[in-house]
């Protein structure tokens, strides 16, 4: 009697973990370092060299997953606000990153492609950086909430229109910024052996996580993902809040478009954060999120970030081509969504408890 109290403690334990939503992230994780382990034993080692400028910097696979993984993570934060209230996924991001990314360069070289000197504060280029990205989350937010339009049909003429709006910005040029300490947003900062990404990507993290304990836009942004009509009944504006959601991922693509240039000190429209959406999205899905709206995690968006990044790394690492790579991590990635379906966990679930039934009798 008491092994078969066991047995049913030990299936009731394992079905709660599985029904966790933070169970699909750290277990493609988790399957992804144990692969790289068994084929390279190196794969978690950590180097303390030196950058150009003779700083102590950390190398290795995992800080590089680190580092170019936290632009993704900060665009998830966005992406799942977008996701829980609309219902849909904003695919525009990248290029609202390169307009970002233009204006930034645009007021730090005040139109001199080639200043020796910055002419404008940091501070002040982002700020009018963040401010251009929030009123372009904007415009996508009116056409979704007001105009009722599919938000990927919406944003689909920032992603056609963008990139061209972004070399428009500095006339088709290409502007270099010459200050060292600009690229220290991007790179790391004299004495701190860590990327300064992944250090902005906590920053964002820590303060999303306060605003959503500290106000009731969790509630409200889900509140309006899981059933519109029942939120306007209970007196909130549906309309406002999705349109809130795309400013707040406005915010988001500005910060990404300062680590962006600051790591080249200059702009490429057409390659700088190709694809970037795709990722974003893909993070928040393998965060468990439904992206159909209502309830999200916001934690587990960050952490499928970081999965995205280190499975890119790892199809890097052997050798794949970069024309390829979308279509090796989207055959990943689908069984890791599928998995993660409530269908699949309901099935799992029911698979469980007939075993346990089994063992029982």
């Amino acid at each position: 009697m008491h092994k078969e109290m066991k047995k049913s403690n030990n299936a009731n334990f394992f079905s709660r973990i599985v029904r966790q939503q933070m169970f699909i992230p750290i277990f493609a994780l988790l399957i992804l370092v144990i692969f790289n382990i068994i084929m390279d034993p190196s794969f978690l080692e950590i180097t303390l060299g030196t950058n150009n400028l003779g700083n102590p910097v950390l190398g290795g696979y995992l800080i590089r997953i680190l580092d170019n993984g936290s632009e993704v993570a900060i665009l998830a934060i966005g992406m799942t606000l977008v996701t829980a209230a609309s219902g849909g996924q904003d695919i525009s991001v990248g290029a609202a990153v390169a307009i970002a990314g233009s204006v930034l360069l645009r007021v730090l070289c005040g139109g001199d492609t080639r200043a020796e000197t910055l002419q404008s504060p940091v501070i002040l280029a982002f700020l009018v950086s963040c401010i251009v990205a929030m009123l372009f989350g904007a415009f996508n937010g009116v056409l979704v909430a007001y105009f009722r339009i599919q938000p990927m049909v919406a944003t689909l003429i920032l992603y056609t229109a963008g990139r061209s709006i972004a070399a428009w910005v500095n006339n088709n040029e290409l502007p270099i910024v010459s200050e060292q300490s600009f690229k220290y947003f991007g790179g790391y900062i004299p004495g701190i052996p860590i990327p300064t990404p992944f250090f902005i990507m906590l920053a964002c993290v820590i303060i999303m996580c306060l605003v959503l304990k500290f106000t009731n836009l969790r509630l409200y942004t889900q509140a309006v993902g899981i059933n519109e009509n029942s939120s306007k009944l209970n007196g909130l504006n549906p309309a406002l809040i999705k349109v809130l959601t795309f400013v707040i991922l406005g915010l988001c693509v500005a910060v990404v478009g300062l680590i962006k240039v600051s790591r080249n000190s200059t702009i490429n429209y057409s390659v700088i954060a190709k694809d970037i959406e795709m990722d974003a999205i893909l993070a928040v899905a393998l965060g468990g999120n439904a992206l159909g709206g209502g309830k999200f995690n916001m934690i587990a968006s960050v952490l499928g970030a970081y999965v995205i990044q280190l499975l890119t790394t790892t199809l890097y690492k052997f050798n794949v081509q970069s024309d390829a790579l979308p279509a090796y991590k989207a055959v990943v990635v689908i069984i890791l969504v599928v998995i993660s379906a409530p269908t699949v966990r309901a099935w799992f679930t029911s698979m469980m408890k007939k075993f346990q039934t089994k063992e029982v009798a």
